[in-house]
């Protein structure tokens, strides 16, 4: 029996609209085959979805062409409502039938792939002037045949250039900090070392030196004579206390010659004897998460158009200053901080910002800040995007549990202002309720007896344990939701802050601002070091087109920042290194393994979401579909490509029972329905009404007052009689400028988001986009500084 356990969205990431069945195929004159998930072809940028319209031949012959869909509302990312204009051309017919519909469908998202798929997709409204009763039967029943059981893609961002924004309503987490962090500041080359809390040395078998496992520098201490050494590229640097003054170090102890041969110390090896930098760097060193503000020599204001900000140039942080004697913003980790100057004190800003950070143009090198700000369309598109989750379908009978080890007997401590417990030397996150225990692992619940289990994946997870607060660092299982629970399966979603992004004063924001102090045990010869994932301490910055955070800048480690990216496991003889980035749909970037006790070594480059890492088998994850949907539809159909225009469609040549009588693209694929039931085209600026003959009419323009009065009116009498009005009036052209405006925005952001995926894998780049805009001039994403994004 099938039981609904919580009402989340089961968003996994298909196309958008299709009014198609899988017995529709594409029409396709001078085939061409889809490159699999590319972004160009032959040199040119393709739209993530193929584009539109779309050409369809349905299993009696019948030619179906649609037009982009016009979204008119979006429930909760569940529910969709639009229009669509169509021609609908019976086999053998002199001219086809040309109309509109209405439908509503239930929507997935599929944010990696930037796509989103309709499904359950049902006809409410349709018009097609000129026909009688029974011939719109018969096309309205023929369309409804062909329904889909899958759908066929539609950009993302073409349905949030449509959007009303003002109806995105962020469910901000509660108890979400937004204190500063330490933050240095330098116009002179400098590193900032950060410790996740004091020092954890881990010996070096065979050799006198040890070397610091919650850092992501290679830190070392020379045991005998009290010496710190740090590795800075190929140069190296000493001090005789951990946090300074550090100097050139000058010759090494002979110890560094001795270090195992294995490739865990290779970066390490190719720095010896070392050589001494050009320009010794400024040495910062925290022992909890700092952030630094590095400019390349004094700031360089260069204004910001439209407003009175100026954005400093020379840094790879986001820094913005107003006028260039006004206090200074700084953005780290979705938060803004603002201090009379470079120098400090620093405090929260966020919801006091001035109203010109509002008015930075998309274009804008650093436009990506818009993101965090309260109120900007960016930020409401961001907050969206993390409050879509992820999903999998997971096969209780086939996924095993994952091995659990504790360190010693296995220890729970309560979590405050809760009944329930967590396990605190364990790298699983295990919580206790009542006699029972619970763990949750890559976004899948399983329950056991005893704290070692055995496990078996679950349905029924506790209402206790959504209670667990912000300020534990067992938080992010309380993102982990069941959608539906039966015999066989349960369908789970996971948010996009089970992965570190949270919503935050109406932005999305990284991590909960508390500091989790690191799990540390030394009960073997090597110290076990667990580190949680800090809010600080790695540079984090929003990247539009993949909804995550990126971390990770060359004056912050090799490694990444804070001591995330160096973890040790003492039980295998793993030490692992990395750095990635971090978001709703999972970790992307670079991450490195080895095991000096095996001998084995492992490097992955990918983009994966939460329930990637599970593979196939058991678990069928709901943004799979995307992958072969983009392979599917990213075709060119009957087109032959030319010019394109606003809407970003293109102009076609046709042969065959269309070639006269059918309704081609205009130079932009500026087809639109008007909610009043007819088809609209905007050619040379001016609206043209299709006359049923194949004629295009002229469309007269209302004035604004007219707009605004005859939208009430139209608005009044269908929320009154269900009725469309029987003519063009001034909503329908209200409606259109909207949705030719969007649909233009929509074209030009999808070319923006193909050009940010790299060619040869289809997979978005790691490197964090600067800009919004990225073809207008702003997409500098390679960091300035002599660092590099990872």
């Amino acid at each position: 029996m099938k039981r609904t356990r919580q009402s989340t969205a089961f968003v996994l990431c298909v196309s958008a609209w299709s009014v198609l069945h899988p017995s529709i195929t594409p029409v396709v004159l001078g085939a061409q085959t889809a490159a699999p998930r590319t972004a160009t072809t032959n040199g040119t940028v393709r739209d993530v979805d193929g584009g539109w319209p779309r050409d369809y031949t349905t299993a009696s012959g019948a030619t179906l062409r649609v037009f982009q869909p016009q979204v008119a509302s979006w429930d909760g990312k569940r529910r969709m409502v639009a229009y669509a204009a169509v021609s609908y051309a019976a086999k053998g017919a002199a001219k086809p039938a040309v109309g509109t519909v209405k439908f509503e469908a239930d929507t997935m998202v599929a944010i990696d792939e930037r796509l989103v798929n309709f499904s359950r997709v049902k006809l409410t409204q349709s018009s097609f002037p000129g026909l009688s009763k029974d011939q719109l039967q018969d096309i309205v029943a023929a369309i409804e045949q062909a329904l889909p059981q899958a759908g066929s893609p539609i950009a993302l961002d073409r349905v949030l250039a449509r959007l009303d924004k003002s109806q995105i309503i962020p469910k901000n987490v509660v108890g979400v900090k937004s204190d500063p962090p330490i933050i240095f500041y330098s116009t002179v080359p400098a590193i900032l070392v950060n410790l996740d809390n004091d020092p954890v040395w881990s010996p070096i078998k065979g050799n006198d030196l040890r070397f610091a496992v919650n850092t992501n520098w290679d830190l070392f201490e020379h045991v005998p004579t009290r010496t710190f050494y740090l590795r800075n590229g190929g140069s190296w640097l000493a001090a005789a206390d951990i946090r300074g003054p550090w100097k050139v170090a000058g010759k090494l102890p002979g110890s560094f010659t001795q270090l195992p041969a294995d490739d865990n110390w290779k970066d390490v090896k190719a720095a010896l004897p070392g050589r001494p930098p050009a320009t010794p760097p400024r040495v910062f060193v925290s022992m909890t998460p700092a952030e630094l503000v590095l400019l390349q020599g004094p700031p360089k204001y260069v204004a910001v158009a439209g407003t009175r900000l100026f954005w400093v140039s020379n840094t790879e942080s986001d820094v913005f200053r107003l006028g260039t004697d006004g206090p200074v913003y700084f953005l780290v980790s979705g938060r803004w901080f603002t201090a009379a100057d470079f120098a400090g004190p620093w405090t929260f800003a966020t919801l006091g910002l001035p109203a010109d950070f509002k008015s930075i143009p998309l274009g804008h090198e650093r436009s990506r800040v818009l993101a965090s700000v309260p109120g900007t369309d960016q930020a409401a598109e961001a907050v969206l995007i993390a409050q879509i989750p992820q999903t999998a379908r997971v096969e209780k009978k086939l996924v095993q549990a994952p091995e659990v080890q504790y360190d010693g007997a296995p220890q729970y401590e309560p979590i405050p202002s809760t009944t329930v417990s967590r396990a605190v030397n364990t790298d699983k996150d295990i919580i206790k309720v009542g006699d029972l225990y619970y763990m949750c692992f890559q976004g899948v619940w399983f329950m056991g007896r005893s704290p070692n289990g055995p496990w078996e994946v679950t349905g029924s997870v506790p209402g206790q344990i959504y209670e667990i607060p912000v300020s534990s660092p067992s938080y992010n299982v309380t993102n982990v939701t069941v959608v539906e629970d039966d015999d066989d399966a349960v369908v789970f979603a996971t948010a996009a802050a089970y992965t570190g992004v949270m919503v935050a004063w109406g932005c999305a924001v990284w991590g909960s601002g508390y500091y989790y102090p690191p799990y540390v045990w030394y009960g073997g010869y090597y110290p076990v070091y667990r580190p949680y994932y800090p809010s600080y301490g790695y540079h984090a910055s929003y990247n539009p087109w993949t909804g995550t955070y990126s971390r990770g800048v060359a004056a912050y480690g090799p490694y990444g920042g804070a001591g995330v990216g160096a973890r040790y496991n003492p039980r295998t003889g793993t030490y692992a290194r990395g750095a990635a980035a971090y978001g709703p749909s999972g970790a992307r970037g670079v991450a490195s393994a080895y095991n000096p006790r095996t001998g084995a070594y492992g490097t992955t480059r990918q983009g994966s979401n939460v329930y990637g890492s599970w593979g196939q088998t058991g678990v069928q994850r709901g943004d799979q579909w995307a992958t072969t949907s983009r392979v599917t539809n990213n075709v060119t159909g009957a087109t032959t490509r030319a010019t394109q225009g606003s809407g970003g469609g293109s102009a076609i040549t046709r042969t065959g029972p269309q070639g006269s009588g059918g309704i081609a693209r205009s130079a932009s694929g500026d087809v639109y329905a008007g909610q009043d039931g007819n088809v609209y085209r905007k050619q040379n600026g001016s609206w043209q009404q299709y006359g049923g003959n194949g004629n295009w009419n002229s469309v007269p323009q209302p004035t604004p007052q007219q707009r605004d009065q005859a939208q009430q009116r139209a608005a009044d009498s269908r929320s009154q009689t269900g009725t469309r009005p029987a003519s063009t009036d001034a909503a329908t052209m209200g409606q259109l400028d909207r949705d030719s405006s969007a649909r233009a925005e929509g074209a030009q952001r999808t070319r923006d988001a193909s050009t940010q995926r790299a060619p040869s894998t289809g997979t978005t780049t790691s490197r964090p986009s600067g800009s919004y805009r990225p073809s207008g001039g702003g997409a500098r994403s390679a960091p300035r500084g002599g660092g590099r994004r990872r």
